[in-house]
Formats: C-alpha cells, structure tokens, sequence
C-alpha cells in the first residue's frame, strides 16, 4: 500500500510540472540595408571586446594588432569623408602615416551595441555599433569629432566597418 502512494504521488507531481516555454529572442531593431525590415536582435558580446581591442590598438597605435584583427580576405573600411580602403594593407599604409603625422588621434569610447541579423540568403551577420569622441590635432589646435563606427566581425576578426562622423561644437 505504501509504495502505490509513494508512486500515485510521484505521478501527481511529474503531471503538475509546467512545460517549459520557448525562448524567443528579443528584437532591438531593424536592418533595412537590403530594402527588407529584417529584425536586429542583441549580438555576442565577444565582438564587442573584438572592437574594444581594436580600438585601443588604434589610441596606442599598435599597427601589428591592428593588422592581426583585420581578417585576411575581403575586408573593407567606408571612411568618414567618402575614403573607401579595399584591404587591409591599404587601411594599415593610411594609418601608419596618420600616426605619423602630428595629428595625435585619440578615440574615447562612448557606446557598444552587439547585435546580429539574418539576410534574406540566411547569412547571420555580427555587428558592432560604437560610438566615439576623437580628438586630434589640426594646424596646432585640437579638433574634436563625434564618431559612429558600425563593424561586422566575422570569426573575431574586422571584416569591415563604416565611420561616420561630425565636428563636436562646443
């Protein structure tokens, strides 16, 4: 008698369980870039030290980490006056002369947005959307600029990215 009452409570307690529901991801937005509203949803959070570590690469002028997180093939960056680098020996030639230069760029991060989408081919695409404040020097005087950078990073690797950018007034 008691082990039918141990086994009719044990049935009792496995049919009153909940079902567990489905996680569904949340939308944060929306890419229209392909003329399609495809949903943006909160990204991995790696990228975000991917772009992190890049961007220090660049205030410490590190041009070999610079180049270790460029990826290797088909990476491309959409510069702010309309400057497209096509790989990146052609962006690592730019900034090796911009640090060079009396210029002294700085960026001070202000924001980092992971996020991911699917294209209507069913590619998953990792973006990172920064925003920075650099400064640098112009003729002696220090300019300040307000930048947005979003990047794909593809594999912990810079694939591509786009600045663009305005003068801050005071």
């Amino acid at each position: 008698m008691k082990n039918l009452t141990v086994l009719a409570l044990l049935v009792l307690l496995v049919s009153c369980q909940q079902p567990t529901k489905e996680v569904v991801p949340e939308i944060i937005g929306y890419d229209i870039s392909e003329g399609v509203k495809a949903p943006l949803f909160a990204g991995d959070l790696a990228n975000v030290q991917v772009w992190e570590q890049y961007i220090k690469a660049h205030n410490e002028k590190d041009l070999q980490t610079i180049q270790s997180l460029n990826a290797e093939k088909g990476f491309k960056v959409k510069g702010a006056k309309g400057k497209v680098f096509k790989s990146s020996e052609e962006h690592l030639n730019f900034l090796k002369n911009w640090f060079e230069s009396d210029a002294n760029p700085k960026w001070t991060t202000n924001f980092l947005i992971a996020n991911t989408f699917t294209t209507k081919e069913g590619v998953v695409k990792q973006w990172v959307t920064s925003g920075h404040n650099l400064s640098l020097l112009v003729e002696g005087d220090t300019l300040k600029l307000n930048q947005v950078h979003d990047a794909l990073i593809v594999n912990g690797k810079v694939q591509e990215f786009s600045v663009n950018e305005r003068i801050v007034s005071e």
